[in-house]
């Protein structure tokens, strides 16, 4: 699984940043050319992405490094860092395109009315921000890596940017130049929107946020029919690392069992849990007896 998940890292990264590279190339000099503000602004965004990728890729590097003395659970949550630093990156970049656009709304005289090769971009450029986005994120999904999912999701943005560029040439030339800064202003709140999801997905990732109910019920049934002295699942915690999970929950046994067999049970389950659930990676399991009545809220066993 690490294998698969180090080789499809790799190829994600790179596929990200050779794509963006070229695509930053001819924005900037289609937009040059063309006299469009709006995609020279989409070129700026392509370049913001070579160094995003950079990034998740450091970050998906860093949290596939085993668990260490100083880092006893692994290194995951260097994904979901890695995911915050792009949030910045991102910032930085909508602030620029956003002034720049506000200076030439300022100054009717710096616009200029783009011409058809910028239209022509634009369209190459919807193409392949889907192909590029859809293959990424597929990427990370399948390997469970926040941080190469944020990069395909911050690729996917120029889809709309370059649609909008399109929409903003059409209507320049149809007698309305000061839509392309306008288009150049909405492509920086489009970017600032995709900041703002990453980097909450990310801060629900490193803040631990209780995963999906369906998720819980998947751990509970594995936990109760791990062995038939096992009953009533319950409390479990899940705890996400970047791309992998830990887990804790309490089981209820007889408890007239030995000690000894309660250890053997405890670990049947915690082994049938990490081998039915492949994000999970660490698994302590509590036994109760049976009928106890216990008070999950408090912070010691009394």
């Amino acid at each position: 699984m690490d294998d698969l998940r180090t080789k499809g890292g790799k190829k994600a990264a790179t596929v990200a940043i050779v794509s963006n590279c070229f695509l930053t190339v001819l924005n900037i000099t289609v937009g040059l050319m063309s006299g469009s503000y709006a995609l020279v602004s989409e070129g700026a965004h392509t370049l913001s992405d070579v160094a995003t990728s950079v990034i998740a890729y450091a970050g998906f590097k860093i949290g596939q490094k085993p668990a260490d003395d100083e880092h006893p659970l692994g290194h995951g949550r260097a994904e979901a860092i890695s995911g915050l630093i792009i949030v910045l990156f991102l910032t930085m970049v909508a602030y620029e395109i956003m002034s720049g656009a506000i200076d030439k709304l300022l100054h009717p005289s710096l616009i200029t009315t783009p011409d058809i090769y910028a239209a022509l971009m634009a369209i190459f450029g919807i193409f392949t921000n889907y192909a590029i986005s859809e293959y990424i994120i597929n990427i990370g999904r399948e390997i469970k890596s926040p941080a190469i999912v944020a990069d395909g999701k911050h690729q996917k943005t120029d889809i709309f940017s370059s649609i909008a560029v399109l929409v903003g040439v059409v209507v320049s030339n149809m007698g309305y130049p000061i839509l392309d800064p306008i288009i150049g202003l909405i492509i920086g709140i489009l970017i600032l929107k995709t900041a703002y999801e990453i980097s909450k997905e990310n801060i629900n990732n490193i803040m631990g946020k209780v995963p999906d109910e369906k998720f819980i019920n998947k751990i509970i049934n594995i936990a109760n029919k791990s062995s038939p002295y096992v009953q009533n699942a319950h409390n479990v915690k899940v705890d996400y690392l970047g791309s992998y999970a830990t887990v804790t929950l309490h089981i209820e046994m007889d408890g007239n069992l030995t000690l000894d067999e309660s250890h053997k049970i405890v670990h049947i389950v915690q082994n049938n849990i990490i081998e039915k659930v492949p994000e999970v990676k660490y698994v302590i399991v509590h036994a109760c007896p049976i009928g106890l009545n216990y008070n999950h809220e408090q912070e010691i066993d009394k």
